[in-house]
């Protein structure tokens, strides 16, 4: 329980960065972002981007933790590979984007920063999962052992 709520404030932390990194899109990012695409104006306050940022993460924390719960430890361990491989997934495809989109070129390193950050997080969840132990049931007592001379 005590490395579940470190790794939340972790995340905490990593989301606020990538909120905070997300306000600071270039001049003319801000400004297509205010008349172009205005769904994205939370983006431009840091707080509610790290909000934003945060929720998705306790999302997919909880998913993993459901996943983690009631699957067997082989299937469990096999999707959150899966989970591991979409996330270094989405970060190669959206630093593909950045680098070849104009309009998202304009955004500038801070912005795409923040962007990678939130795929560094999704990582990060899928990590800690993997190599998390399964608890052993609560009613099953341990066999056991005896030795005889």
């Amino acid at each position: 329980m005590k490395r579940t709520i470190l790794f939340l404030v972790l995340l905490a932390g990593l989301a606020a960065t990538s909120g905070y990194l997300m306000s600071k899109a270039s001049w003319i990012g801000r400004v297509g972002m205010t008349f172009l695409h205005r769904e994205y104006n939370f983006l431009k306050i840091w707080w509610q981007g790290a909000i934003a940022v945060y929720l998705v993460f306790i999302v997919l924390f909880w998913l993993h933790s459901f996943i983690f719960r009631r699957f067997h430890v082989v299937g469990a361990r096999l999707s959150f590979i899966l989970f591991f491989l979409l996330g270094v997934g989405g970060a190669y495809l959206t630093y593909d984007d950045f680098t070849n989109d104009f309009s998202h070129h304009l955004l500038k390193w801070r912005f795409h920063l923040g962007f990678y950050l939130i795929w560094a997080g999704w990582v990060l969840i899928s990590l800690f999962f993997l190599f998390r132990a399964k608890p052993k049931p609560a009613g099953v007592a341990p066999t056991p052992v005896v030795v005889t001379p």
